[in-house]
């Protein structure tokens, strides 16, 4: 390769990596702020931004004390020899070089918070407590930017991951199974209308789901299904099974053939062969769709809404309606929305060994 091709190859090589640190920057950024949001206090969100937990200089209350009753807050407010009214104090007045005086909350309290300039470390005033609250069945209280104290109803999230966690499992198990049994039908048996039937599956990949969810519910309803786990079992597993058995049916099309006819000649039967040959060949396509599948039901929210309602959660309707009734509660919120992504994260980077390999499977012959 000549000096001069050598040189535009890692120029081009520089500016991709550069493009692709600017993108994962400005992803990360985001992401990073709402996490360290999750852990601030109420209080602490409405005075600061999240980059305040980074160490820095701030003002660090050391003292406070409370004016007299006879105090009109609507005259000019005298303390410690300075005079300011009211909306002066309540931004806070610099009296000396490392001191502040803030008059805190409304004019009714009449309390006075003194603050000194100091460095401040990596956390500080990072707390557990909103995840707590999150997860609580039971009243909360909290602190909001005004220093009212506000009492809420607690979501019981809890309850929405084990319901969560109780859909999501049987619906990415049984599709599972039963894509693996059709997919190892098509690539490796044969029988009478297998390519019309396999051309319907693949067909089914472009139908909305949307088009199913009404008669699918009257059936549900008839049946005595409606707001049960089961009937979500169904739903996603139907849903689900068109790109399960195409996906699976790239990776076991491609398994040696060698290894069946060994198998038929020692006298294994196709059931045998899918048992102690197919699945545990295919486990990087098996894994590959169970990331899909798992992280496809964990965020569902429209099948959940329609086949469950209220009656069992979900995390999805569990935001929802956190979102509905703790708007201004970003605490809250944000703690919810990051204990919805962990059970995701962790299914993700326990399988992700196997997702390029699956994925990859039967797109390359030879």
């Amino acid at each position: 390769m000549s000096r001069k091709k050598l040189g535009s190859s890692l120029s081009t090589r520089i500016i991709i990596s550069v493009v692709l640190i600017v993108i994962v920057v400005l992803w990360t950024i985001p992401t990073f702020g709402v996490f360290i949001t999750s852990f601030r206090d109420s209080k602490d969100i409405y005075s600061s931004g999240w980059w305040s937990v980074l160490p820095h200089r701030d003002w660090i209350k050391t003292d406070e004390f409370q004016l007299p009753e006879t105090l009109d807050p609507n005259e000019p407010i005298t303390i410690e020899g300075n005079t300011y009214s009211f909306e002066e104090w309540r931004e806070g007045i610099v009296v000396d070089d490392e001191r502040k005086i803030q008059w805190y909350g409304n004019k009714r309290s009449r309390k006075i918070e003194v603050f000194e300039e100091k460095w401040i470390g990596f956390g500080a005033n990072l707390t557990l407590t909103n995840y707590r609250d999150v997860l609580s069945a039971g009243s909360i209280e909290f602190q909001d930017g005004q220093g009212n104290t506000i009492t809420r109803q607690g979501n019981n999230f809890a309850d929405a991951v084990l319901n969560s966690l109780a859909v999501a499992i049987p619906a990415t198990v049984i599709p599972i199974l039963i894509a693996a049994f059709a997919a190892y039908a098509f690539a490796w048996m044969e029988f009478p209308g297998r390519r019309p039937l396999f051309v319907m599956v693949v067909a089914l990949l472009v139908v909305p789901l949307q088009t199913a969810l009404i008669p699918i519910l009257r059936d549900f309803t008839r049946w005595g299904l409606n707001g049960t786990f089961v009937s979500m079992w169904l739903a996603h597993t139907g849903f689900g099974l068109p790109l399960a058995i195409y996906l699976l049916y790239n990776y076991i099309s491609t398994l040696p053939r060698d290894i069946f006819e060994s198998a038929y000649l020692d006298g294994a039967t196709p059931f045998v062969c899918f048992i102690r040959l197919v699945l545990p060949l295919s486990i990087p396509a098996l894994a590959s769709f169970a990331i899909f599948q798992f992280l496809w039901v964990w965020n569902d929210y429209l099948v959940a809404l329609i086949f469950l309602g209220d009656k069992n959660r979900v995390v999805t309707s569990a935001l929802a309606a956190m979102v509905g009734e703790k708007g201004q509660d970003w605490h809250l919120l944000t703690s919810g929305a990051f204990l919805s992504m962990i059970v995701p994260l962790i299914v993700f980077f326990g399988l992700q060994r196997f997702f390029v390999r699956g994925l990859m499977a039967g797109s390359v012959k030879g």
